[in-house]
């Protein structure tokens, strides 16, 4: 009995000793998890507990001068899923994909992934699939706004402009440039959910909300863009050129009014190349370096390369020379077609014949090698070093765009005769087109150099300014006295001299024109040329700059003056007429005459009908009243028109006003707006663009060419803001 006592105790005291091993066992673990994984199992509960989703602040939109939005954000959709809160994922995925036409296998791989809380499922749908998602009610799954960048002019001014990654992330031009300022600060969704992964009623879920980005207002004037666009356009075609470029300045501001490069590409979207060059390019990359062919035609060659100026550099040695006293307007020189300097000839133009005497402004208007050389040769090459400096074409201009280059001139210390004499009439020497325009554009302003610029100002949703960008003086470069000088002699080289082709009866246009040879692999190529224009107008008192640029021109010619400047005369006519710049004079000649047959489109927006129609009258062009089955009284308004005030049509041309409509009791019973949707057929997208854009209605485009489709039909009603579906196709 005693023995079996002793064995019961022994028995209840393994037994107790056991229950207090676990025990302690049990409190060990518990402050093991309390003291060193409560940190991590706090992080897991969150993250399995708590939804966390960034939300997309609102991009800034991107102006024009007067306003038109060339860059906005447009509402979209993402669907957001937290795989561990989706149970059956197959089934998840089927119906998901179902919903959105979208591949149900990548669905379900991205719902399996265990490398991510949050995966995105699908980015920038629109608001009716992204309803029906939510109408599937898939624990985990959630809609967040987001917003997706959209140009509703297209491939207009995209060197300016720029464009953005599919991350809305500035990549080029001014959306680079100006990245911070645009992007805003993103906000973000924070909720508690169930286990299913549902948001739990009542929870005090935080929201915290974007900081849209701030608007930025350009220099650039669409209407004058588009004149330049059109011209270099025709350019391109005409002279089978490699490249045609040009910039439209304000010399008093330094304002970049248009600045234009062809072939160029639609920042909408940005890989997929709109011309043949670039198609060919591209097709040249394998996959792997495909992203430089990409980075090429994004590339900005009037800010980021360099090309030689050839005669276009002419008035920088002449204003030099003119300022110093080494030469006067009044002074002659003699041309026997060449100039021998240490044994080697180098030629004039005309070589073997020569200009014979000439004065300093004939010497111009020849684009007269040996005159610059001796100019060059009285000043020596510190002198004339100095003014090279001082027009700013050894340094960067400052213009607010990424990557400006700057010009290639010799060493100082190394330039010799042959160097000096070479110099001094623009070869071997390169500048980008922006530092030229800007040092014509300092002649052209009394000889003051202004800094250039593309943005205006910064302004908030509400329009109201934030910053302004003030016109900003770089430094005096000539006197008045030399650079009213240099205008005239400009302007004779248009009126008597090789730049004819930019003349413009009524208007009185200063110029210099420039034929250069391209190197290509190292050496002059025979056949390879830039046909070059710089001018400016009105000369006495000048309010727009221009250059022109055609690479490799393959025309009959290819020369400055019969190439580049008859697109100038185009860009600087329009221009001027837009502007309001009444013509000097009248020269009844044939030459004018088929211009004053011309008319400039006036403003008729937002006013009455009858007002419009007598402004369309008074400037002899006729009209198209959309919708057309629709009678309207003279005080009803126009809400929009096509083509854009200041576009120059022939007299006569029909210019199409869409009228503002007021629906039935019965149709705003029903929800309908007061818009009517017009017959966008047969248009294209810029124009289809234009008109929405005036009417408070988005574009949803598919395809290219001309609209051939449209939902809502013409003459359905359509509410404000919402987006119009319109198919496209080439004939």
């Amino acid at each position: 009995m005693a023995d079996l006592n002793i064995k019961n105790k022994r028995r209840l005291f393994a037994l107790l000793s056991i229950m207090m091993l676990v025990f302690l066992l049990l409190i060990a673990r518990l402050g093991y998890i309390q003291l060193v994984e409560a940190d991590w199992l706090t992080k897991k509960a969150l993250a399995q507990q708590v939804r966390d989703i960034p939300v997309e602040a609102k991009r800034g939109t991107i102006y024009d001068r007067n306003g038109k939005e060339l860059a906005i954000s447009i509402t979209k959709y993402t669907v957001w899923a937290k795989p561990s809160a989706i149970k059956d994922k197959a089934d998840a995925a089927k119906r998901i994909s179902k919903t959105l036409g979208v591949d149900e296998k990548e669905v379900e791989a991205m719902l399996k992934s265990d490398k991510k809380s949050l995966v995105r499922i699908a980015r920038w749908i629109d608001e009716k699939p992204a309803k029906q998602i939510q109408k599937l009610e898939i624990g985990g799954l959630w809609i967040v706004k987001d917003n997706k960048r959209f140009y509703p002019y297209g491939n207009l001014a995209p060197y300016v402009i720029g464009h953005v990654t599919t991350d809305n992330i500035g990549q080029a031009g001014v959306e680079l440039q100006y990245d911070k300022e645009l992007k805003g600060t993103p906000g973000r969704v924070i909720s508690v959910t169930d286990a299913s992964g549902k948001e739990i009623p009542y929870d005090n879920g935080k929201y915290n909300d974007p900081k849209d980005g701030q608007g930025v207002i350009l220099t650039v004037d669409e209407v004058i863009q588009h004149h330049l666009d059109k011209a270099l356009d025709k350019a391109l075609a005409e002279n089978q050129a490699k490249n045609v470029m040009g910039i439209v300045m304000n010399p008093k501001t330094g304002e970049i009014l248009a600045m234009s490069s062809k072939p160029d590409y639609d920042p909408n979207n940005p890989r997929n190349p709109i011309y043949p060059r670039y198609e060919s390019l591209l097709a040249s990359y394998s996959e792997q370096d495909k992203p430089q062919g990409w980075f090429d035609m994004w590339k900005n060659p009037l800010v980021n390369e360099t090309y030689e100026p050839g005669s276009t550099f002419k008035p920088i040695t002449v204003s030099a020379a003119l300022e110093e006293g080494f030469t006067k307007e009044s002074e002659t020189f003699y041309c026997n077609g060449y100039v021998e300097i240490l044994g080697r000839k180098i030629k004039c133009h005309v070589y073997p014949r020569g200009h014979g005497t000439e004065t300093l402004a004939q010497a111009v208007q020849n684009s007269c090698n040996p005159v610059m050389i001796e100019l060059a040769r009285r000043m020596g090459t510190g002198r004339l070093y100095e003014y090279i400096k001082a027009f700013g074409l050894m340094s960067k201009t400052g213009i607010d765009l990424p990557g400006e280059q700057v010009g290639v001139f010799h060493n100082e210390q190394n330039v010799g005769p042959v160097e000096l004499a070479t110099i001094a009439f623009g070869q071997a020497n390169s500048a980008t087109p922006i530092q030229l325009i800007s040092a014509i554009s300092a002649i052209a302003n009394d000889g003051v150099m202004m800094k250039p610029h593309v943005v205006k100002e910064f302004v908030d949703l509400k329009g109201n300014v934030i910053s302004r960008v003030e016109p900003e003086q770089v430094r005096k470069v000539i006197s008045q006295k030399t650079a009213r000088s240099l205008r005239n002699i400009m302007e004779s080289v248009v009126v008597e001299g090789g730049g004819k082709g930019a003349f413009i009866p009524g208007y009185r246009v200063a110029g210099k024109t420039g034929t250069a040879q391209k190197v290509v692999n190292g050496r002059y190529e025979p056949g390879f040329y830039y046909a070059s224009f710089v001018g400016m107008a009105p000369a006495e008192n000048p309010e727009i700059a221009v250059i022109i640029i055609v690479d490799e021109p393959r025309g009959a010619s290819h020369f400055g003056g019969t190439v580049a400047a008859p697109i100038a005369k185009e860009v600087i006519y329009d221009t001027l007429r837009y502007l309001n710049i009444k013509p000097n004079f009248y020269l009844g000649d044939s030459q004018n005459s088929g211009m004053v047959e011309e008319s400039i489109v006036p403003e008729v927006r937002n006013m009455e009908l009858g007002t419009a129609l007598q402004l369309l009258s008074e400037s002899s062009l006729n009209y198209v009243i959309e919708p057309s089955n629709t009678v309207f009284n003279p005080d009803d308004i126009v809400l929009d028109m096509f083509p854009s005030p200041g576009t120059k049509l022939s007299a006569g041309s029909n210019v199409i006003l869409y009228m503002k409509l007021e629906l039935s009791e019965a149709a705003m019973a029903n929800g309908a707006s007061t818009i009517l949707m017009p017959d966008l057929t047969g248009k294209t997208i810029k124009e289809v663009t234009n008109i929405l854009q005036g009417m408070n209605l988005k574009l949803k485009a598919t395809g290219s060419g001309t609209a051939v489709s449209q939902e809502p039909k013409p003459n359905m009603p359509a509410e404000p803001g919402m987006a119009v579906s319109v198919e496209f196709k080439s004939n």
